[in-house]
């Protein structure tokens, strides 16, 4: 699947997320937002560079983690969308009901015209990742070159064994894959593609995080 097959994925999933979060009844969820909300507070200052630091390094480092931990059945980007459009639907729909849909639209679009693509754009690069490194397993071909590699060395199997208690079965695949040129090729074109879209969706949170500190706070009169 080409790289815009997966955009749609991620907003499909993303979208359905936030269409559940809406649909959550306020009170059932009410203690983990209002806990939430405190830890939050006691850590974000408006109008100051260490809020737009964390804010940005909060962002980023959850769509890395996504990325790098794919091809763990690709269970991290897919839980990412998750709980991201979840949230953002339960507290839009929250917001909605207890001030306004002005006041809602003045505290996310401004960042989120950015912050949003930029979790679209992450996750789908990180799905198209996983499922590359998924399919070096599940098809015979390149199993049967894995196997050839690791086991044609005696070096290759100390070094496959190692990795395993390292990194795990998943990380351990990607690597021995990059020792073998047939298999190495395949999935550098996917890692660079994608590696191009992640740094696009990071680039988009610099301005994201700068925003939602020092603009957000002014429209909600903060």
């Amino acid at each position: 699947m080409h790289y815009k097959g997966w955009v749609l994925v991620a907003v499909l999933v993303f979208g359905i997320s936030i269409a559940v979060g809406m649909a959550t009844p306020v009170g059932i969820a009410d203690p983990i937002a209002e806990d939430l909300f405190e830890q939050l507070s006691g850590l974000l200052t408006p109008f100051s560079i260490s809020t737009a630091m964390f804010i940005f390094a909060k962002n980023a480092s959850a769509i890395m983690i996504s990325f790098i931990l794919s091809p763990i059945l690709c269970l991290f980007p897919i839980m990412a969308l998750t709980v991201n459009g979840w949230l953002l639907g339960f507290i839009s729909s929250s917001v909605v009901s207890q001030e306004s849909l002005g006041f809602l639209l003045a505290g996310l679009l401004p960042h989120g015209v950015l912050e949003i693509p930029a979790l679209i754009l992450g996750e789908a690069a990180a799905l198209s990742f996983g499922v590359m490194t998924i399919l070096l397993v599940v098809k015979r071909k390149s199993r049967t070159v894995l196997v050839s590699t690791v086991t044609k060395d005696t070096r290759h199997v100390l070094l496959a064994l190692a990795l395993f208690f390292i990194v795990g079965i998943f990380h351990t695949i990607i690597i021995v894959a990059l020792l073998e040129k047939q298999t190495r090729e395949l999935l550098m074109v996917n890692l660079r593609q994608n590696l191009r879209y992640l740094m696009v969706a990071l680039a988009l949170l610099v301005p994201a995080a700068i925003i939602e500190t020092y603009i957000t706070p002014l429209l909600l009169g903060l």
